[in-house]
């Protein structure tokens, strides 16, 4: 009960009306910063750090501002999935699979509505359960192993297998080429260099989202030049902007 008058105090603090525009500002500007491919979450809340400095801020709306930065991120990357097929960060790339789609046939609204509901939903469900259940999971997490471990990694193979379309030779070369991409660097646990080949600036790795902008951005761009005057023809335009509850409704099932 203690963690429950905790958030109920928390809560009392977010609604004030400072703290609540403050909240507003940096959901808007965090969407704006994640919305540009490449920068993500993390790099929207250190581009953005110093706007709490300048503005004089108390630590508590600090933070609301710059944890509303980060959310404002986190959907802002489904735009350029959803509009150009460019993840903005990691978790944005299973949102290309059916987000451009829609935004191909003309129902780019209806993707982003129920895309920022679920960032909603998913957000405030994760908040609480972290909330809630922090302290059991630490107590679990001490006792991670190399089996543990292992078995994340079978979850991870199990879940590209899950999303294999018409040509799963494709798939497991892609899976193949990322793995190889991810051992480029220091290892953690050795500090031995690996395929760095004697460059000092391969030793830190490939960051991800430099990677999947490499890879998602400029392969779309060339498709978008071999094929815009093929079959698959130019985006339908948007013919309403809003999403209708039957079928938010339809993507729980």
């Amino acid at each position: 009960m203690e963690i429950l008058s905790f958030l109920a105090q928390g809560l009392g603090v977010a609604l004030t009306p400072t703290n609540f525009m403050l909240a507003v500002f940096g959901c808007i500007a965090g969407t704006v910063v994640g919305a540009l491919p490449g920068l993500g979450p993390v790099n929207g809340v250190a581009i953005l750090i110093p706007l709490a400095f300048t503005l004089g801020l108390e630590p508590a709306s600090a933070i609301i501002l710059l944890a509303c930065v980060y959310y404002g991120c986190m959907y802002g990357g489904r735009i350029s999935s959803i509009m150009l097929n460019i993840p903005g960060d990691e978790p944005a790339m299973m949102t290309c699979l059916d987000g451009h789609p829609m935004a191909r046939k003309g129902k780019a609204s209806e993707a982003l509505a129920i895309s920022a509901i679920a960032s909603f939903v998913g957000a405030t469900l994760a908040t609480i359960g972290l909330t809630l259940f922090a302290p059991l999971l630490v107590k679990i997490a001490i006792h991670f192993g190399p089996a543990e471990y292992f078995a994340l990694y079978i979850l991870a193979f199990a879940t590209i297998g899950g999303v294999t379309g018409a040509n799963p030779a494709k798939t497991l070369m892609a899976a193949a080429f990322g793995l190889a991409l991810g051992t480029v660097g220091l290892d953690p646990v050795s500090g031995t260099a690996r395929y760095t080949f004697g460059v000092f600036h391969l030793f830190d790795g490939f960051h991800p989202i430099v990677a999947i902008v490499g890879l998602f951005a400029i392969s779309e761009i060339l498709v978008y030049l071999e094929q815009q005057h093929s079959a698959a023809g130019p985006m339908v335009p948007v013919h309403r902007a809003y999403a209708k509850f039957s079928e938010i409704a339809a993507t729980f099932g």
